[in-house]
């Protein structure tokens, strides 16, 4: 029985990935271990968005290849968003990778396997990515098991300047709401899930590569039920198509969470256009206000990109004036990064890179204090929380999150009870408030 170990980098959607293959391999009759150093062959599943994603997935393969040479391992497979952009470069600069796949291309992978050991080296990478995975495929949950992400959509076709994803993933691919719902349901009985996360390049989107309109509030009608009274969380809705229709399933759902992730990138209009963001600072305010008054005690989490090519002073100030007005309870910051083959990318007007990161240090300063100051509303309340993980080594102390957190990307409750376990549901009353994070108790 061949061993394998496999590194996931990069967001959500590449672990959901990562974890169809974990399954194929396992209906194979091959072992997953957990360290590079048992395995007979290291998958890494890279990701290649932006410039410092790409160097994380270039020193995992180096450290791999180090381990080849000395033994340890015999193969290496390369697949994910990496292996899709550079494919033949990969290939001949680090001679130690016996199998390349695209993005596309991973579901593939058991099946070469055998070949690789007879010595053939394997490229399999298609030109546009199509895979489209479905409730059929046995996934092997890589997160906490009270929790799994539910990805509805592949690829995406907004084609922002900025962006690689079109060429990466491929067009917007869309599932069908059974197929979803199905899902939900085999998650649900498998796994005992009590938070699914619906994710997408746009799930805003979600339907309107088949139907010409979106599909995602009929979705939430259909996943909701099946999740009874745990929680249905919505991540990464665009602003251009977002609904009213949305804002009040969201609203009248009890088990969706009062969670929106919109993610505006800007709020200048000359930048916003310069992105293909298909969206107006004007409609950004309106559709903000609009979420606010729609879904009481919503919490906003958005990202934004600073740095764009061509931002000068003042557009870089009309940002930070609106975030401190717009108060959005959580935020991501990126850097612009200068990706090739991208329109942004042959813009004029490319910004220093210590004005970026001076940009960057006033924007999560700016959000530091707003989240600080937002945090200290809940002292003294009780919010229901999920337990995440008991803390290691600490009886009686454990992580949790409410419906204002996502995990990995959002703050924490430290919280300290009794008899607790992973996926438990709890009432925690808020003892202490820190810059990101809930310090709370349980009875």
């Amino acid at each position: 029985m061949k061993k394998i170990f496999l590194l996931s980098l990069g967001c959500p959607r590449n672990i959901l990935d990562s974890e169809v293959l974990l399954g194929l391999l396992e209906k194979k009759d091959m072992s997953i271990v957990e360290a590079p150093e048992d395995s007979d062959i290291a998958i890494v599943n890279t990701c290649g968005f932006i410039q410092d994603a790409k160097e994380e997935s270039i020193n995992a393969i180096l450290q791999l290849a180090d381990l080849k040479k000395a033994g340890t391992i015999q193969k290496i497979i390369v697949t994910g968003c990496l292996s899709q952009r550079y494919p033949d470069d990969l290939m001949k600069e680090i001679a130690e990778i016996d199998g390349m796949f695209g993005s596309s291309d991973f579901t593939k992978i058991p099946d070469y396997i055998d070949k690789m050991f007879a010595g053939e080296k394997i490229r399999e990478v298609s030109s546009t990515p199509d895979f489209l995975y479905d409730h059929k495929f046995d996934r092997k949950i890589l997160t906490e098991k009270h929790y799994a992400y539910v990805k509805i959509q592949e690829g995406c076709s907004n084609r922002c300047t900025y962006c690689v994803i079109p060429d990466l993933k491929g067009p917007r691919r869309s599932r069908t709401i059974d197929s979803v719902v199905e899902e939900v349901k085999q998650l649900r009985k498998e796994y005992g899930i009590k938070e699914a996360l619906i994710i997408g390049q746009d799930i805003t989107s979600f339907g309107l590569d088949r139907s010409g309109s979106s599909e995602l509030v009929d979705l939430i009608k259909k996943v909701s039920p099946v999740m009874q009274e745990d929680w249905v969380r919505l991540l990464y809705t665009h602003p251009a198509h977002f609904s009213d229709e949305l804002i009040d399933v969201v609203a009248n759902t009890n088990n969706v969470c009062k969670y929106i992730d919109l993610p505006i990138q800007h709020i200048n209009n000359r930048i916003l256009k310069a992105m293909n963001r298909m969206v107006t600072k004007e409609q950004i305010v309106d559709l903000v206000a609009k979420i606010r008054k729609g879904i009481p005690d919503v919490v906003l989490r958005t990202s934004i990109i600073v740095g764009f090519p061509g931002e000068t002073e003042e557009e870089f100030e009309e940002l930070m004036d609106f975030l401190e007005k717009a108060r959005f309870e959580r935020l991501g910051a990126f850097i612009y990064s200068q990706e090739e083959g991208t329109p942004a990318g042959e813009m004029d007007g490319q910004v220093p890179q210590k004005v970026k990161e001076a940009r960057f240090d006033a924007v999560m300063k700016l959000q530091q204090k707003i989240s600080n100051e937002d945090n200290l509303k809940y002292f003294g309340e009780t919010l229901k929380a999920i337990i995440d993980e008991k803390v290691e080594g600490e009886e009686g102390h454990y992580i949790g999150r409410s419906q204002m957190d996502a995990p990995e990307v959002d703050g924490v409750i430290f919280i300290e009870g009794e008899g607790l376990e992973p996926g438990d549901f709890v009432d925690v009353r808020i003892t202490g408030t820190m810059e990101y994070d809930l310090v709370g108790e349980v009875g």
